[in-house]
């Protein structure tokens, strides 16, 4: 089984360098999956309100016989809780869904600033943290006015910003703002969900290079630029290929060009975060 790094939280807590994206991964077909990916040494495992599955996700946990505290679990708020008591209480019902006393991570999911009820969750959030029922708290797809602003307003500063990252959407502007703020980045579809990316010639080289498959090569990219990948395999061999990134390393100038590939429409489904209306 492979053993994943930690990174370092700016709360102290750590998380697993990799860990498994659970996006439409359901019923009883998606806790087998998840159950597979735990025994490969998966311990950090992803989930949102919006994706239905969190109640998968917790029996999977359960299954594995693994005690809790070897894993790091995170969900997410949906934007339609924003406001202090609607998030409190869903906070409350993603842990009864889930069968758990705690998350290790919670993330608001986007920040629908047109609605402008942010600050009003992170409230809520920095209050579940002081009640132990939230170790570390974060954010997901916010730009720098949206961390700056809950930072102003709360002097608490998020553990987490999990963004859209892959080689077609660098995000080099995001990776530096939150590193100025002491923030680990995340990268949801950290592969490009499909996309042709991982038929490039220059990912195709290296992975003909180093003996890896291209998901591989990309997973590397993104751990030697800080970020911290959260990518969703349904195939077995693929989910445990994408733990075993830690047995090489890429240079400088090929890290450079696999960072070349970004373009300026590179967004998946064009979600600008100042725009994009969360699903409710």
């Amino acid at each position: 089984m492979t053993q994943v790094p930690v990174v370092t939280l700016n709360d102290g807590y750590q998380m697993p360098a990799v860990g498994l994206g659970t996006y439409q991964v359901r019923g009883g077909a998606g806790v087998n999956q998840i159950l597979e990916a735990i025994k490969d040494g998966y311990r950090s495992l992803d989930t949102a309100t919006n994706y239905d599955n969190e109640g998968a996700v917790g029996e999977a946990i359960r299954r594995s016989g693994i005690p809790r505290g070897e894993f790091f679990v995170t969900s997410k708020l949906p934007g339609k809780y924003h406001r202090y008591e609607d998030a409190t209480m869903a906070i409350q019902e993603s842990l009864y869904r889930m069968g758990l006393t705690y998350f290790d991570l919670f993330l608001i999911h986007w920040p629908l600033p047109k609605r402008n009820h942010y600050v009003a969750a992170w409230w809520a959030m920095i209050d579940a943290q002081k009640r132990g029922v939230i170790r570390s708290i974060g954010v997901s797809n916010f730009e720098p006015e949206h961390l700056d602003r809950l930072i102003k307003e709360t002097g608490v500063t998020p553990a987490v910003n999990q963004i859209e990252v892959h080689p077609y959407w660098v995000q080099a502007r995001m990776l530096r703002a939150d590193q100025e703020r002491g923030i680990i980045t995340e990268a949801w579809s950290p592969l490009g969900r499909g996309s042709a990316v991982l038929q490039e010639p220059v990912v195709q080289q290296l992975a003909r290079k180093y003996g890896k498959n291209v998901g591989q090569i990309l997973l590397r990219w993104h751990f030697q630029r800080g970020v911290v990948p959260i990518p969703k395999a349904q195939n077995l061999s693929h989910q445990r290929a994408n733990l075993t990134i830690f047995d090489f390393q890429l240079t400088t100038d090929e890290e450079e060009s696999i960072s070349r590939l970004s373009r300026t429409d590179g967004r998946l489904a064009g979600q600008d975060p100042n725009e994009y209306e969360e699903f409710d």
